[in-house]
């Protein structure tokens, strides 16, 4: 069982049936997926019109190599955040919301990790070609930290702050 599947303390506030907390957390799920599938179907259709550009014949082979892992990268990307929405219309109705919730929770953070690495190997194309400077590399590694502190590191920090009896 992971910290999401734990059930609140009693004196947390909420006196919520099973269902009651699998529906609000769903509700909170699919708020947080409007937000990413948004950005990530935006991004994974620029990333298929690059190959129509004239420039893209112009790319080195490393450059084509990169693009084509941004490419899977952004489509496993875009199938873990709409698969939670799929997951939901197959299984309404089956008497598995806390079990749907569950999996769609994993597969949105499966889809995130995705993102990250979608948005670090875009990052990296996009540099390379626009400054021509193997500091592009070190430039995008400092993203990349960005990414995660703001993603990983903070709400880890408030989740363990949370989690401590002194606070």
């Amino acid at each position: 069982m992971n910290a999401s599947d734990r059930q609140p303390p009693q004196d947390a506030g909420r006196h919520e049936s099973a269902e009651e907390r699998a529906d609000r957390r769903w509700g909170d799920l699919l708020q947080e997926l409007r937000v990413a599938q948004t950005g990530v179907q935006i991004l994974f259709g620029f990333l298929l019109t690059v190959v129509f550009q004239p420039r893209f014949t112009s790319l080195s082979d490393t450059d084509r190599h990169i693009y084509v892992a941004t490419v899977v990268l952004g489509a496993a990307t875009t199938g873990a955040l709409v698969g939670p929405v799929a997951m939901h219309r197959l299984l309404t109705g089956r008497r598995l919301k806390p079990e749907t919730v569950t999996l769609a929770s994993r597969l949105t953070l499966l889809g995130l990790c995705l993102l990250l690495c979608t948005m670090t190997s875009s990052l990296l194309l996009v540099l390379r070609v626009a400054i021509h400077d193997p500091g592009a590399a070190w430039l995008v590694g400092v993203l990349v930290a960005w990414f995660v502190l703001c993603w990983i590191v903070l709400p880890l920090w408030a989740r363990h702050r949370s989690e401590d009896p002194k606070h």
